[in-house]
């Protein structure tokens, strides 16, 4: 067993009890729901206060806790990187669909990869780290268009140069908009061999901490092992682990 310092332990559990009251406790009130002495609890709290954890309202003689342990927080949140954060969910979703799992993020009216995990099937799509295709067709890329201002949707499909990539490519506008309301009422993006003939994806958009679109992940497959009646499990997924992700990332609803 790990040595615990006292202290610490201590200190922890006053910053614990505190962070359940918004209008804050007295000593006697601290000292009782953390068992212990008052002037041990006087103690802890004048560090806790050296240190910007804790204040004082002199006139209620009271204590709270400021915003220090969140801009803590935030600062890890701030520096965690979706690639890395992503890598070990694209895995197992990989593992527990057996397709091809993407990770994109977009810039101006492209999606980008920037992560890929493959599956056993013998399929190969034409996706890489690095490439781009236009947000318009693909299944990641509705998806992130679905959560943006319908003048910035707007916007995007007049500077993207649309075009049928295939058969099954939406390039009439007014179907575009009737689809993209589709896919925000469902939360999931399906491309139905827009973008690549004998390719089926579905995707979901990831959220950061400030609650803004940083990317999205899909389920991509062949149309011949990811059939239709598969949808319905994989878009349940595809949901599921983008909201890890998400949340890994810090975001809440």
């Amino acid at each position: 067993m790990q040595e615990i310092v006292q202290s610490v332990d201590r200190s922890l559990s006053i910053l614990e009890v505190l962070s359940d009251y918004e209008n804050g406790l007295g000593i006697t009130e601290i000292s009782e729901k953390v068992n212990l002495h008052k002037s041990t609890v006087h103690r802890l709290l004048a560090t806790l206060i050296h240190k910007g954890y804790v204040k004082q309202e002199e006139k209620a003689n009271k204590y709270k806790v400021t915003l220090k342990l969140f801009e803590l927080g935030n600062k890890k949140i701030q520096k965690m990187d979706i690639t890395t954060v992503a890598r070990p969910y694209l895995k197992e979703l990989v593992q527990k669909t057996n397709e091809v799992v993407h990770l994109v993020v977009s810039e101006g009216t492209e999606i980008i990869y920037i992560g890929k995990e493959e599956s056993q099937n013998t399929i190969r799509t034409h996706s890489r780290i690095g490439y781009r295709r236009p947000l318009y067709c693909t299944a990641v890329g509705k998806s992130i268009l679905s959560y943006m201002e319908d003048e910035r949707i707007l916007d995007i499909w007049n500077k993207s140069k649309v075009e049928k990539l295939t058969e099954h490519t939406i390039t009439d506008l007014k179907e575009f908009k009737k689809h993209i309301n589709e896919v925000r009422k469902k939360g999931y993006a399906i491309d139905e061999q827009e973008n690549e003939i004998g390719v089926r994806c579905v995707a979901s958009s990831v959220f950061n901490y400030e609650g803004e679109v940083c990317g999205a992940i899909s389920i991509s497959g062949s149309i011949i092992s990811f059939t239709e009646e598969k949808l319905g499990e994989f878009s349940k997924l595809v949901i599921e682990y983008a909201e890890k992700i998400s949340s890994e990332l810090g975001y809440r609803k």
